[in-house]
């Protein structure tokens, strides 16, 4: 076991089986020494536990757990190119779409679900920029989809 996913284990959490693609995509490539996944939706056992939008039928909170369940997704699809989550330098851009109901503007706190997590599983290393973007639907009717990009040891 990897020292990234014994403290996934730490934390209570496993690595997810990689999310099939939806379309015509691979959940991650790699290119040189860094690798970008595909849009990760937070799907668990090959179903999305909520549908709907942000600040209606789903709560923030709700939503920032969700963006976390993407971010593992994300480090599974990581995993299926690199072999190895130690290999990982740095986590240097994560990107968030929330699907928003019209007034709703908490997207930052949503996407914190991802972020947060990537810091808690590997230290200064899940350090990254980030955008956490309103849309007005995403695909399946999920409320939140989460991508990154890392730097691996060369």
């Amino acid at each position: 076991m990897s020292a990234v996913e014994a403290k996934l284990a730490e934390l209570g959490l496993t690595l997810p089986e990689v999310v099939p693609p939806l379309a015509a995509y691979q959940p991650a490539v790699r290119s040189g020494v860094y690798v970008y996944t595909a849009g990760q939706l937070p799907m668990v056992e090959g179903k999305l536990p909520v549908t709907g939008k942000v600040g209606a039928e789903v709560t923030p909170e709700e939503a920032k757990d969700l963006a976390r369940t993407c971010a593992l997704n994300a480090l599974a699809a990581v995993k299926s190119v690199t072999g190895d989550l130690d290999r990982i330098a740095r986590v240097v851009k994560v990107v968030g779409f929330v699907a928003s109901a019209a007034d709703f503007t908490g997207q930052p706190g949503v996407v914190n679900g991802a972020s947060e997590l990537l810091g808690e599983v590997l230290g200064d290393k899940g350090v990254h920029a980030r955008s956490a973007v309103g849309v007005a639907v995403l695909p399946l009717d999920a409320p939140v989809e989460v991508e990154i990009q890392v730097e691996l040891v060369p």
